[in-house]
């Protein structure tokens, strides 16, 4: 049942069964009290603009509509400042997890405009919301909100507290409450994984989520194809998805790339862009697919890659 509020905002109230359903699973599975689990969840409602949001994400649309959004001039100098401010910390974060400082720098700008813009939906809120009204990706959304009462519980706060995304992506980072489980980490020593404000935690988790998921020291992350040669071949190899699944053998035998950019490399995704008149093809290595990781989407790995490069190279100036 929708109402709407004194702000004009249409609330959502939460499918009483299944928070009740939901509730007993967390008291058998993790030994949460029952009573209190009832009192966080009638304090909560939940948010018609959040279904909304999920049925027209910004990765929904092409590459030359996309990449406008993150690669502007006011990003990149906001990377480079960044960049500058903490060039000790970043060196520290790559030293420790070989993740590039522009690629951490780039991750934390396309999610939050480095810290800019962090979301203010109540997590609970937010992810019961997708628990309970989004069928299509409602198992998905209760793992999460299982992991995020555990979170609240371990990291003694208030669950009605935390803010973030419509998705439920918490902040500078935008961690859903599994990564941050998984991949906070504590990289100045105060005993805190505090991913909203300690920028050093935040460095540390972005370098920490990337290594943990495969990133290679030293490797590089894309190599571009040349355009107008065996678009056939690659529209195909390219609806392989984003992990390297293509024999480097095989892409050689194409011409569509110097053979002397794939000579460290076993296997290649193919990724296809669309511009306005033309698509753009691009070899995808294994630190693309570990961007992926962070973001499914091609159009978003793509988007951090090339702001990074935006970044490096204007910091070099």
């Amino acid at each position: 049942m929708s109402v709407i509020g004194a702000s004009g905002v249409q609330a959502l109230t939460l499918d009483a069964a299944q928070v009740a359903g939901f509730i007993d699973f967390m008291a058998e599975k993790h030994g949460f009290d029952k009573a209190e689990l009832a009192a966080i969840f009638n304090r909560a409602k939940g948010h018609e603009k959040i279904i909304e949001a999920m049925t027209r994400p910004a990765e929904g649309k092409q590459w030359f509509e996309y990449r406008p959004i993150f690669i502007t001039d006011k990003r990149i100098d906001g990377g480079v400042q960044f960049l500058r401010e903490h060039e000790e910390l970043l060196h520290r974060a790559e030293q420790q997890y070989g993740v590039p400082a522009e690629i951490i720098v780039a991750i934390i700008g396309v999610e939050t405009f480095y810290g800019r813009v962090t979301g203010s939906y109540p997590v609970l809120e937010a992810v019961s919301t997708l628990a309970f009204h989004y069928p299509k990706r409602a198992a998905f959304f209760r793992g999460e909100l299982e992991q995020f009462l555990l979170l609240a519980r371990e990291e003694h706060v208030d669950p009605l507290s935390l803010t973030g995304s419509y998705a439920g992506a918490m902040g500078m980072p935008q961690f859903i409450s599994s990564s941050y489980r998984h991949y906070a980490v504590d990289f100045d020593g105060d005993g805190k994984r505090n991913i909203w404000n300690d920028v050093d935690d935040v460095v540390g988790s972005v370098a920490n989520y990337l290594s943990e998921n495969g990133w290679r020291r030293g490797q590089g992350v894309v190599i571009a194809a040349r355009n107008g040669r065996d678009t056939d071949v690659l529209d195909k190899w390219a609806g392989a998805g984003v992990r390297p699944s293509v024999a480097v053998t095989e892409v050689k035998a194409t011409g569509v790339v110097d053979t002397a950019a794939l000579s460290d490399v076993d296997k290649v995704s193919v990724i296809r862009l669309q511009q306005k008149l033309a698509p753009e093809y691009w070899l995808g290595l294994n630190n693309f697919y570990v961007i992926t990781r962070y973001n499914t989407s091609p159009l978003y790995a793509m988007a951090v890659y090339q702001l990074a490069e935006q970044i490096r190279a204007k910091a070099a100036l």
